[in-house]
């Protein structure tokens, strides 16, 4: 008998690979937004999870990221028209109609959701090639927070203060002076309307560097949530006007954000009782709205000349976010590749919409429906329920 090994059958591998998805990541076309939504770490995170992630050229200029840091990370450089084709597509600034027409169909447009008049033309595109649209703004998480809102929320109050203690600071265009105060000098007040995320992110970084702080809300209880967040050295008033009135006369610094109801816009007779060469924030959901009679610098255009004490307006910045698009980028790479990841795991989209109540809250396009009242009011559509939709897919 030989003793020459004998050959073994194989068992034939028929199955055909499982197809990767593919994440598109268009360059911002808007004017006053290049905020970006990965970092080339986030990526490569996500390619490593067995997505395709493909990149226009030069899209992560603005937040000083190379094409070949991200090539590094696996990501593959392409043209435009490319990233719009993929299965998703992570794009944060209003679409025009060329980029919606060359959207592909089913495909998963993770934004936030822009429902101005000019997108109607836009939002109709999309509904012809049955695109499931989510608003980023609108997804919640399982203790009902708004990731996505609330990290943008906090990174305008930490930014509206670094930027303020800057240009106070500018002894050409600001006043020359500190924020915090030294021994023997009153430090710089600052007054804040409101006391949601962006509120407390103000405050907390006012403090740290040595302001007096005064916040601004007629909710008490989330006053004293404030207060017990942020500590002893925040002074908390509910909006008497006398109080507020006096505050904005003193105040170096007046920060205004999002409240429920809306209260506190200053009107242009609380202006004109303001310091020369305050330095104003509008960070609420509607930027200028706060401060409707002065001028508004948007930070994501701005220079230290816009800043001039000797003007005769003061002036409102806005989107104080937006002035530091690097740092936005690596605080959404780590809400992405979360989001991105459970999509994953459930094996596709519309699994992903049934089982968890956050992604379907924020969707207000799917598969040629409006699922969103807003939407459908704007496009004169009728609202359909999705739950329908999943129920019976």
């Amino acid at each position: 008998m030989s003793n020459s090994p004998a050959p073994l059958e194989k068992v034939l591998d028929v199955t055909a690979p499982a197809r990767q998805a593919i994440i598109g990541l268009p360059a911002s076309k808007a004017f006053a937004d290049h905020r970006f939504p990965l970092t080339p770490e986030g990526a490569g995170v996500l390619v490593d999870k067995g997505f395709r992630v493909k990149m226009e050229a030069g899209a992560a200029s603005h937040i000083h990221y190379s094409d070949e840091a991200y090539s590094r990370c696996g990501v593959e450089i392409v043209e435009r028209t490319e990233t719009l084709e993929a299965d998703i597509i992570l794009y944060l600034q209003p679409l025009t109609v060329a980029d919606a027409r060359a959207i592909k169909r089913g495909a998963l447009l993770l934004t936030f959701m822009h429902s101005g008049d000019e997108q109607v033309d836009v939002m109709r595109i999309l509904l012809k090639r049955h695109v499931i649209a989510l608003g980023l703004e609108m997804l919640t998480d399982t203790h009902s927070r708004r990731p996505f809102t609330d990290i943008l929320h906090e990174i305008d109050g930490r930014a509206a203060i670094a930027i303020a203690s800057s240009l106070l600071a500018d002894a050409v265009h600001g006043k020359g002076i500190l924020l915090g105060g030294v021994a023997g000098i009153v430090p710089c007040e600052v007054m804040i309307i409101g006391s949601d995320m962006a509120a407390c992110a103000a405050a907390m970084s006012a403090i740290g560097l040595g302001a007096t702080v005064k916040m601004f809300d007629n909710n008490v209880y989330r006053l004293r949530d404030a207060m017990h967040r942020i500590g002893p050295g925040l002074m908390c008033s509910s909006m008497h006007p006398r109080v507020f009135e006096s505050a904005l006369r003193t105040a170096d610094i007046v920060i205004s954000t999002h409240t429920e109801p809306r209260c506190g816009v200053v009107d242009s007779e609380a202006v004109n009782i303001m310091k020369k060469g305050v330095i104003c924030f509008d960070l609420t959901n509607k930027p200028g709205s706060a401060f409707p009679s002065m001028q508004v610098i948007d930070l994501d255009l701005a220079s230290p000349s816009d800043n001039d004490t000797t003007a005769p307006t003061r002036l409102c910045y806005i989107n104080a976010g937006n002035a530091v698009p690097r740092t936005v980028a690596m605080a959404l790479s780590n809400t992405f590749t979360a989001m991105l990841d459970e999509i994953l795991v459930c094996d596709g989209v519309a699994n992903a919409l049934k089982l968890n109540e956050g992604l379907r809250k924020a969707a207000y396009l799917f598969l040629g429906k409006c699922v969103n009242r807003e939407v459908a009011n704007l496009l004169g559509e009728r609202m359909v329920d999705i739950n329908l939709f999943l129920q019976f897919s």
